[in-house]
């Protein structure tokens, strides 16, 4: 390999580097990404009436993950910055969780599944940082990316069966 295309790759073979997106199509791409975060049923219900101390918890997490999404190439070293076009975060709330789901659509170079993800991701964390003194029994799982579409590798769904709630629907 020739010192051009070696720094073009970040330095020797196993050097972290980014993918070249340079000769990369621009094209829609999307992405959808879930997670649930369990707690107890008390919590979802003052999360349901908006009783919480700290404020409407599902307005902030919408805004966090919303904001999670555009900044995800800063968080990530690998990840592109990416011109996000859309970005919603969704909320269903059960009787001992909330599932979230956060999709992403760019037209660009590369896809955008790490902002879906991020974004869910952040999205989550702020439901627990905003019920953490009420409920110290939450967890965060199932954070999953579900589909993505565009670019090179098309489109991919995820075909997890799952029995216990809406995340499989």
């Amino acid at each position: 390999m020739d010192d051009f295309h070696q720094l073009r790759r970040g330095g020797p073979a196993g050097t972290p580097f980014p993918r070249d997106v340079g000769p990369s199509e621009v094209s829609a791409r999307r992405a959808l990404a879930r997670a649930r975060v369990t707690m107890l049923a008390s919590t979802t219900t003052a999360i349901a009436s908006n009783t919480l101390n700290k404020g409407d918890v599902l307005a902030t997490a919408r805004v966090a993950g919303i904001q999670a999404a555009k900044g995800a190439s800063a968080l990530l070293p690998m990840a592109h910055p990416v011109l996000v076009g859309n970005v919603y975060v969704n909320f269903t709330i059960g009787d001992t969780f909330i599932d979230l789901e956060a999709g992403v659509d760019t037209v660009d170079r590369t896809g955008v599944e790490m902002e879906a993800l991020t974004a869910v991701t952040v999205a989550a964390l702020t439901v627990y940082d905003m019920c953490k003194s009420t409920d110290r029994t939450m967890t965060i799982e199932r954070v999953a990316l579900w589909e993505k579409s565009g670019g090179r590798s098309g489109t991919w769904r995820r075909e997890e069966p799952s029995s216990d709630g809406p995340l499989d629907q």
